[in-house]
């Protein structure tokens, strides 16, 4: 999505302020990529930077990344004209940049577990689609073919189930215990 400013060839600057004060200027086009952010773009709200009371500098700053990478990688609408089409890749060209996107988004993800919730948090927070189903979909592939026990282990979660409870359930849903 080009903006104006951009079109004119000049970056328009957004500032946002995470919840420890630190404060990021970033390009309009890279904010854009954040739902939460257009919005208040788009409702001239911008002006005096964006408060993010919800996302820590840390985590701020991982999400800067992600949406820099994501907002180099997609097609300008100038490069193929009508033709710009994020979901077609049938040039090897256009190839070559989802597979580095692949790649970037598998390394992205390679993260602590706490950071990793906290990076669903603020994709949710921000309304960052494609982060929020790259990060849930990660916390998923780590549930995938796991057991219970496994899952607490992973996760560090307490059993509150007393033997007799937890002996009910399996046996009203044997399909989830397979």
């Amino acid at each position: 999505v080009c903006s104006m400013a951009a079109e004119e060839g000049e970056k328009k600057m957004i500032t946002l302020k995470s919840s420890d004060g630190e404060e990021f200027q970033i390009e309009e086009a890279v904010a854009m990529e954040s739902q939460t952010i257009r919005h208040m773009i788009e409702d001239d709200c911008a002006d005096n930077g964006i408060p993010l009371p919800n996302v820590d500098s840390k985590i701020l700053s991982k999400v800067i990344e992600y949406c820099k990478k994501h907002v180099q990688a997609s097609p300008k609408p100038a490069d193929s004209g009508a033709a710009a089409d994020a979901s077609s890749f049938t040039s090897t060209a256009a190839a070559a940049p989802a597979e580095d996107l692949k790649s970037f988004d598998a390394e992205f993800v390679k993260v602590d577990q706490a950071t990793l919730f906290d990076l669903i948090l603020a994709a949710n927070y921000l309304n960052i689609k494609g982060l929020l189903d790259l990060t849930c979909q990660t916390v998923a592939d780590m549930i995938k073919g796991k057991t219970p026990e496994e899952i607490r282990k992973t996760f560090n979660i307490k059993n509150d189930f007393t033997p007799e409870e937890e002996a009910e359930i399996r046996r009203e849903n044997p399909w989830a215990f397979e």
